[in-house]
């Protein structure tokens, strides 16, 4: 009865894993789409990233759910609780990575409004890296690879550095020229929301060590400047 009960339990948490990566990866073609609609000043693009993002807050209330009744009936200590709690905070983590998307995506249908601005292309591969650390810290995630999570978690500092470089560049364009302050606007929401969302993958590291190592990582990251902290949404 008891290898019963305790097999249960690892299915319990196999699903949660599972239910994880699944958003991960929509959280990553919501973020994909909305570069996209950026790149290619696609307005139906956008607002398809903009009507998917339901599924994830439905997986994330999901996962919550059961999480909580994890802990209720389960109890568990040690490792396992460790991947309970870690599972509802990356879950939140990864609904939020949607709506900053979301938000993306919606920058994007304002600006197919105006002309095409050169800053856009630095705002292009900002997104890239973006894209890339946080694949990675999906896989390490996913595969509780320690270092990999510590890797992506020292090189946010290079969203940071191409973020306040973008900011100052733009910042530049509106005091030249007034008729671009609307647009510019925009593309620094644009940009805040990347740089939130590699706060985000450094946070998922952060979760992996966790859980794997039992402790926190530190708080000793290196950082960009905080140049330009009153950009909100």
């Amino acid at each position: 009865m008891k290898e019963h009960i305790v097999s249960s339990f690892d299915e319990e948490l196999q699903k949660i894993t599972a239910r994880i990566s699944e958003m991960g990866g929509l959280a990553e073609e919501e973020l994909s789409m909305a570069l996209e609609a950026v790149r290619l000043r696609d307005g139906a693009l956008a607002r398809k990233v903009i009507e998917s993002d339901d599924r994830l807050d439905m997986m994330d209330a999901r996962l919550e759910h059961d999480a909580i009744q994890m802990l209720a009936l389960r109890q568990p200590v040690a490792s396992d609780l460790r991947e309970i709690v870690a599972a509802l905070k990356v879950s939140s983590t990864l609904e939020r990575i949607g709506d900053l998307a979301k938000n993306i995506a919606k920058r994007t249908q304002v600006l197919n409004e105006g002309q095409p601005l050169r800053v856009t292309g630095s705002i292009l591969r900002m997104g890239k890296l973006t894209q890339t650390l946080f694949a990675e810290v999906l896989d390490a995630y996913t595969s509780r690879n320690t270092s990999m999570a510590v890797s992506v978690w020292k090189r946010d500092v290079e969203v940071d550095e191409m973020y306040n470089s973008i900011f100052r560049e733009l910042t530049t364009y509106m005091m030249e020229d007034p008729r671009v302050i609307s647009l510019c606007s925009q593309l620094l929401f644009v940009a805040k929301n990347l740089e939130r969302i590699g706060d985000h993958a450094t946070f998922i590291s952060e979760m992996t060590y966790y859980v794997v190592e039992g402790e926190q990582l530190g708080d000793d990251r290196p950082k960009g400047d905080p140049l330009a902290a009153f950009i909100e949404d």
